[in-house]
């Protein structure tokens, strides 16, 4: 969000955030593509750049290595910026009150920024091993809520975690949710009109606090997507063949943990077509690297099941394991990136247009100038980072486009693309307007003024024979002339409109001399139009 405390920076929010230095736990991350280690280019980082086509690897590469690695070669860098914290090492979790907590570990924390789109998106992957079904499908169910959706009659926060705490490297808690703290989420909303961020994620995300906080911030952010964020998952199981239908369904939509593995989350009809929609299947046999592997993807989440006793879906280097971490995990922060670009663009109009006062000229103004500025940044996104097709690799298309259509992402741009040029086909059509406006005016001036310089001007005639008089009569005389003369222009000006009426009813022939005289009459008419 804009901020007017802080200095204007050429290269985007990531550059305060790098500019903060030690006050902040961000520190930007080199990659493994733009790194000055050539070693560290392993072979699943090749794997995962020629998965992608080349327009793709652009954007989330750049164009390659170059001399310099500073400010001078953002050009050529990768339009996505990276930043991580290593201070958090696990999370404790209480998935219900009663429940045994739960501890993951934490293997990155980060935030990606986009060159010229004023999104963040936060990345946090967390792991863990023996955990039953039931623990994982509540760990997806609860864990990824930026703040409670309600609280049942006992004043316990429905939906989300029971407890979460952030653990550091010493195992000391660095900060803890506070959702079962009703009274301040119902006043925050009450005062500010907006969801207040629980305390674990607001933590997360410091410096950057929410544009709704009272705290203090120069990086300021606002909630553009649904509150629960989207995921992924990777799920290595003993036996997934032992999965019932409703299993999937539930890991598929996320809807949670039930006592009852018969028991379906929606109406039958409705889940009538589930392995159509949801589910890719390519992999789904006993046969191959890594047998029974399947894929659910319902946009908001893309969870792969595949047996633990394969070392192929296993593995972290070659097999789907670093598929998923890599090639899956660019495709899914993709479609979302995009999804929240147009939200961005879709919630910037709104703004635009709330603080407009029509009959304010500086707000016209600097609505007219905010209108502009999205076109040409929605021109911008469109070439740079709008694309349908982001691989040819047969899965990684498969499930970019699963993604895509689940989120709508097609019928959302459209919407956006026409209301954005909607409202600057209205600007073009305004200030046309005004053009012919001012050409109407100033043809009624120089129409009137033509009269009085023919009539003084016929065969060179002079009114007043001054050529011989003394220098201070002459300017006396062209001082009162260009007085009367500037006078009669104005107020000819302000009669403008009235007198171009007076000039349509004089050059048509259908009204009488009567009515042509009353226009003339309404030029000096109080209050006529």
């Amino acid at each position: 969000m804009p901020n007017a405390d802080a200095k204007q920076h050429n290269h985007g929010p990531w550059q305060a955030l790098r500019d903060l230095g030690d006050a902040s736990p961000w520190r930007e991350e080199i990659e493994e593509y733009t790194g000055h280690d050539v070693d560290g280019f392993q072979e699943r980082h090749y794997n995962e750049f020629v998965s992608f086509l080349p327009y793709v690897q652009r954007f989330l590469y750049g164009e390659g290595r170059t001399r310099t690695h500073g400010s001078n070669s953002a050009g050529s860098d990768s339009p996505m910026r990276t930043f991580r914290r290593r201070d958090i090492a696990a999370v404790r979790l209480v998935p219900q009150p009663g429940d045994a907590p739960l501890t993951l570990s934490v293997a990155h924390c980060d935030l990606y920024f986009f060159f010229d789109v004023d999104v963040v998106l936060l990345n946090l992957e967390v792991y863990a091993d023996d955990l039953s079904l039931a623990q994982a499908q509540e760990l997806l169910y609860r864990f990824g809520r930026a703040f409670p959706a309600g609280w049942d009659e006992h004043g316990a926060a429905l939906h989300c975690m029971s407890s979460v705490e952030w653990l550091g490297a010493d195992g000391s808690v660095l900060a803890r949710s506070d959702a079962q703290q009703r009274a301040a989420f119902i006043s925050h909303v009450a005062q500010h009109r907006a969801p207040r961020i629980a305390a674990h994620w607001d933590f997360v995300m410091h410096p950057l606090v929410s544009d709704h906080s009272d705290a203090p911030g120069l990086l300021r952010y606002r909630q553009i997507e649904y509150y629960r964020m989207p995921m992924m998952a990777y799920l290595a199981l003993d036996d997934p063949r032992q999965l019932s239908r409703t299993d999937f369904i539930r890991l598929a939509l996320v809807t949670g943990a039930s006592a009852s593995h018969a028991d379906l989350p929606y109406a039958e009809q409705h889940m009538a077509d589930f392995e159509q929609r949801y589910c890719y299947d390519r992999f789904w046999s006993n046969t191959g690297p890594a047998p029974n592997t399947r894929y659910l993807c319902n946009g908001h989440a893309l969870v792969v099941v595949g047996e633990a006793r394969s070392a192929f879906f296993r593995d972290s280097e070659r097999g789907v394991l670093a598929q998923f971490r890599h090639q899956h995990f660019l495709l899914f922060l993709i479609a979302h990136f995009q999804k929240a670009a147009l939200l961005m663009f879709s919630d910037q109009l709104v703004e635009a247009l709330r603080p407009l006062d029509i009959h304010s000229l500086m707000s016209v103004k600097a609505f007219k100038r905010s209108i502009r500025s999205s076109f040409e940044r929605f021109l911008r996104f469109t070439h740079r980072y709008w694309f349908h097709e982001i691989s040819e690799q047969a899965q990684v298309r498969a499930l970019s486009h699963l993604c895509t259509m689940h989120l709508g992402l097609d019928p959302l741009y459209s919407e956006v693309k026409e209301r954005i040029a909607d409202m600057n086909t209205y600007l073009d059509a305004d200030s046309l307007r005004r053009q012919a406006n001012t050409v109407v005016r100033l043809t009624v001036v120089t129409l009137f003024g033509l009269i009085g310089t023919i009539t003084t001007g016929f065969l060179g005639m002079n009114l007043l024979a001054e050529a011989e008089a003394p220098l201070w009569r002459k300017a006396m005389w062209f001082g009162i002339v260009m007085v009367a003369t500037a006078s009669l222009t104005l107020y000819t000006m302000v009669k403008s409109q009235r007198l171009s009426d007076f000039i349509d009813a004089l050059s048509n022939d259908r009204l009488s001399l009567r009515q042509k005289l009353a226009a003339l009459a309404r030029v000096w008419r109080p209050g006529s139009q």
